[in-house]
């Protein structure tokens, strides 16, 4: 099969074409012939070296998540055929024509979903799901979520809105705001001076959901409302920062760090059919859909990486793989 292998440590010039070995499903897993992948910012991390693949999963394979159809099952496969039509996530190696995972972790694709459609759904959306879900999130409270127009982004403000919420959102670009507000977002933010702008308006918030990371972490403890939860999904301005902790104290705040690519894979199993029970039917009924940027060939994966580090997309950039 065809596969994006990463030649060495570098820049998108190392993401490189190649003929491997197909793999063979063993056990619960199942083959799936992948028709289109997406693109993550885990994987130009990868790239560059800095964020290897959890045990098992291809190393020099990037790709986290995959829609296709199985063309080949384990004997210990019970539910899935050859033919059926799922999307999911992985741990690396789905930029390719083919990819392996357990059969728990390949959810069956809504018919109205093309394959590049749902390309664009595993990972924003289980993120996205995920995370409002470690915060205790119900209908009628209040989520600020920062980097709106990204991927996890506008699959965040949709559920938020599904689900009988209030969402707020900041971005870097009066362009990215248009585009969530097109989406249903209830609030939009400048992403210089939010919390002023936010103050003035809404007053604090209940849920904030970060993909920025340390340069907004004092102002989002300061956004906070009591028993307030902040969720750190993403650290695109650092991992390091200065806050003043009593703020945490006296509003009985929480701080909810997450990650889904390096967690055991029980959790991930669970994270996939909480999303399989609660999000696939909103994605079938239209009443939320992924955004997508921009499509590529899966030959085109650099020229892909170099569009993501500009920065200027707005939801999913997808590799198309095979037809």
């Amino acid at each position: 099969m065809q596969a994006i292998v990463i030649r060495e440590v570098g820049g998108p010039e190392v993401l490189e074409l190649r003929e491997i070995p197909t793999p063979e499903p063993v056990a619960d897993q199942v083959r799936v012939r992948v028709r289109a992948t997406a693109l993550n910012r885990a994987d130009l991390l990868q790239r560059r070296g800095g964020y290897p693949a959890p045990f098992g999963a291809p190393q020099e394979i990037p790709g986290l998540e995959f829609a296709g159809e199985i063309d080949a099952v384990g004997p210990l496969v019970e539910r899935l055929r050859p033919g059926d039509r799922v999307f999911g996530i992985v741990g690396g190696g789905a930029y390719a024509e083919y990819v392996i995972t357990t059969e728990r972790m390949a959810v069956p694709i809504p018919a109205n979903l093309d394959w590049i459609a749902a390309a664009a759904v595993p990972e924003v959306f289980m993120t996205a799901h995920d995370a409002l879900r470690q915060a205790g999130f119900v209908a009628g409270e209040r989520v600020l979520i920062h980097a709106v127009a990204s991927g996890v982004g506008t699959a965040a403000l949709q559920l938020v809105r599904a689900l009988g919420g209030f969402s707020i959102g900041t971005a870097r670009t009066a362009e990215k705001l248009a585009a969530a507000r097109a989406l249903g977002l209830d609030l939009d933010l400048p992403a210089d001076g939010w919390l002023e702008r936010l103050g003035a308006t809404v007053g604090e918030v209940d849920v904030i959901l970060d993909l920025v990371g340390a340069s907004y972490l004092q102002d989002n403890l300061q956004a906070l409302a009591p028993r307030g939860r902040l969720v750190l999904i993403g650290l695109q301005s650092g991992s390091r920062a200065t806050a003043d902790l009593s703020l945490i104290q006296r509003k009985r705040l929480q701080v909810i760090g997450t990650v889904l690519r390096a967690r055991p894979l029980e959790e991930k199993i669970a994270v996939t059919q909480a999303f399989a029970r609660q999000v696939v039917p909103l994605l079938a009924r239209g009443v939320v859909r992924p955004v997508i940027d921009r499509v590529f060939e899966l030959a085109e994966a650099a020229e892909a990486h170099r569009y993501m580090e500009r920065n200027a997309n707005v939801g999913k950039i997808v590799l198309h793989v095979s037809t």
